[in-house]
């Protein structure tokens, strides 16, 4: 049962005093150690931490935000978090926050009309929270998205790259290597499955895989456009597999190459003897379809400790730079889903 205080009031748990208590000594001191605000000889410390893990004690993290300003939480904005590399990448942000004793608090839009991002920005200033990481945001401009001013940011893969410190992973070189990779084993032509035409990176590797072809002298022909699932892979893949002139095809991500590759097989061509297959991404499963998967590797890991590392130091720092960007490169891991293409030896 509860205790109470002697006015009757009941505690909702152990409290500062109790700890100070067991550790012998002051509640000042207790104070210290939790806020981190002033140095604390390291036996002490570790009396006091002893303390609160025996009793259950957590700091109040609004009382600390009264005391030096710090909430010790950063805010994660994503459109979808499910989606494979938001996943990967909040997983990373996550890590990397806790390694700094800071929590992070998920905020999600569901539909990226530029209303619900209106909303995000009215939220966000009513979030206790000291910085916020922003990793997708495709419809979402400093117009919509007002962010509190002198706010930490960095983002990531959105159309705030420009406004922001970002973090991204080097889209032109790995799509740059996955098209002539394609293009080296033989094939008169690479087609691409690309993502949504509202997302920047989609965008970034369409643009990519047209102006590689254009270089090479070859005409790009119609892009098919997915949504990123596997089930709009599959969807225009049964499309792709009706053409008999199609013998490579560059997939914007592993999902939709995954879905590609079932069409394929369902309508007898064979991966990668008729048709060779790049995806983008490099998820684990990748390394486990049949055939392998050969694809472009982002680090999301890294990128998520690249972009809490932004929001401390500007928190640290207590200025927010205009811009600056952090790009992370991509490998091209070539795996079983491409060859030369039927009756040609490789060059």
């Amino acid at each position: 049962m509860p205790s109470t205080t002697g006015r009757g009031r009941r505690k909702t748990g152990p409290s500062i005093e109790d700890v100070a208590r067991l550790a012998g000594v002051s509640a000042q001191t207790v104070s210290r150690v939790s806020t981190g605000a002033d140095p604390v000889r390291e036996e002490t410390k570790a009396r006091v931490l002893a303390a609160m893990d025996q009793l259950g004690y957590s700091p109040n993290r609004a009382a600390r935000a009264l005391r030096n300003g710090s909430f010790g939480t950063i805010g994660l904005l994503a459109h979808r978090f499910e989606r494979t590399g938001e996943a990967l990448t909040t997983e990373a942000v996550v890590q990397a926050a806790e390694a700094e004793e800071y929590s992070v608090t998920l905020l999600s839009v569901r539909e990226p009309q530029l209303d619900d991002w209106r909303h995000a920005a009215h939220r966000l200033s009513h979030q206790a929270i000291d910085g916020l990481v922003i990793i997708r945001a495709e419809q979402a401009d400093p117009a919509s998205l007002a962010l509190p001013a002198g706010m930490p940011v960095a983002v990531s893969d959105s159309r705030l790259i420009s406004h922001y410190t970002s973090v991204v992973a080097d889209q032109v070189q790995g799509s740059e290597d996955a098209v002539r990779h394609l293009l080296e084993l033989g094939h008169r032509t690479v087609h691409h499955l690309a993502g949504p035409a509202d997302s920047e990176p989609a965008l970034v590797r369409s643009r990519t895989w047209q102006r590689c072809l254009e270089e090479a002298g070859i005409r790009p022909a119609q892009v098919w456009r997915g949504d990123w699932s596997a089930r709009s892979g599959y969807e225009q893949g049964r499309q792709i597999a009706a053409d008999p002139s199609i013998t490579a095809v560059y997939c914007a991500n592993d999902e939709m190459a995954f879905g590609l590759i079932r069409a394929l097989h369902e309508q007898g061509r064979e991966v990668p003897q008729d048709v060779s297959v790049v995806g983008f991404d490099g998820i684990a499963l990748s390394e486990y379809s049949f055939p392998p998967l050969t694809t472009v590797k982002q680090d999301f890991h890294r990128i998520g400790r690249e972009l809490v590392r932004l929001v401390l130091e500007q928190l640290r720092a207590k200025a927010t730079p205009a811009g600056g960007r952090v790009l992370i490169p991509t490998e091209l891991v070539v795996r079983g889903t491409t060859a030369p293409p039927p009756h040609q030896t490789a060059p």
